[in-house]
């Protein structure tokens, strides 16, 4: 993932896209700000799963930006954040469609024999490590009561 962001910086400087190189700075910024309190901790820096983790995390604080900027009535500043989220999803995996999605919630239920409501989060759990960031969870997890009801 790191090899991407720097790609997709490089090419965001060449075409002169001010907005995508800082959020791309930014975004670099946070994952030496991680490796290095991973360092601290004695370990050697973080991989491409903490990595996701935090372009998650950094989409999630937009999000919520959104909603503020918006609540007081500063629609500029919201549409910027909107352009963040867009260019730090364009980092993360494609997300599932609407039957892809279904189908890999039969297959997690069938492969780990979920047969009942108490189940959903055994499935969940396996949905989330199989397809992490691919999918909304909040749907899937309709989807999979449905399928256990």
């Amino acid at each position: 993932m790191r090899d991407e962001i720097n790609k997709a910086l490089k090419c965001a400087v060449n075409d002169q896209d001010k907005r995508r190189a800082c959020t791309l700075r930014l975004i670099q910024a946070a994952i030496k700000d991680r490796d290095q309190a991973a360092r601290d901790r004695g370990e050697e820096g973080i991989g491409d799963r903490e990595v996701f983790d935090l372009l998650l995390k950094m989409i999630e604080q937009r999000r919520e930006s959104v909603s503020n900027f918006e609540a007081s009535g500063r629609i500029d500043l919201a549409e910027q954040e909107r352009e963040e989220i867009a260019i730090i999803r364009s980092l993360l995996p494609a997300q599932l469609d609407e039957i892809a999605m279904r189908s890999a919630c039969a297959e997690v239920v069938e492969d780990i024999g979920a047969n009942g409501l108490r189940d959903v989060g055994r499935t969940m759990t396996a949905l989330k490590q199989r397809y992490p960031g691919q999918m909304d969870f909040g749907r899937a997890s309709c989807v999979v009561k449905d399928l256990l009801r």
